[in-house]
């Protein structure tokens, strides 16, 4: 009997191309396990719904608005929330933030949503401050291809 394809959605929004060049290189990471793991790329305002609750795990990739995530990232999970609710529980997450300042309240906010769907965590957060450079982009591959292999090899 063949397994399932399994589904990893990376949801994204970005405004200067710093948070662009971050999923880019999750998006090539996750590559490493195209026989097993169909990888879809969506803006945070272009997805909905369906897409979450066909994810078998999720990437969401922001810029850090103010100390928060951006509006986009934000209206997706709103607009998610209800219809989503207890059907999304479990689901693997990691967080990539583009930062100007220090990240950490993008990433509070995200980790005060994710307790709400219910999702798991599967990595700290990547938070790059100014410009990304090789060493962030190779930290960001390594996510995307992590929780790849993981949703590949069933492990998460």
């Amino acid at each position: 009997m063949t397994q399932a394809r399994k589904r990893l959605l990376i949801i994204w929004s970005s405004q200067t191309g710093r948070t662009t060049q971050l999923v880019d290189a999750a998006r090539e990471g996750a590559r490493d396990f195209a026989d097993e793991v169909d990888t879809v790329t969506l803006r945070a305002l272009e997805a909905d719904v369906a897409d979450l609750l066909a994810a078998d795990g999720l990437i969401i990739a922001t810029p850090e608005n103010f100390g928060y995530l951006s509006g986009a990232v934000k209206d997706f999970l709103d607009r998610s929330y209800y219809p989503a609710e207890g059907k999304v529980d479990g689901l693997p997450y990691l967080m990539l933030v583009s930062a100007g300042n220090d990240g950490t309240g993008a990433v509070r906010a995200l980790e005060r949503i994710a307790t709400g769907f219910r999702w798991k965590c599967v990595a700290e957060a990547l938070i790059v401050r100014g410009e990304p450079d090789a060493a962030a982009l190779a930290s960001a591959r390594e996510r995307g291809a992590l929780l790849a292999a993981g949703l590949a090899f069933g492990t998460l």
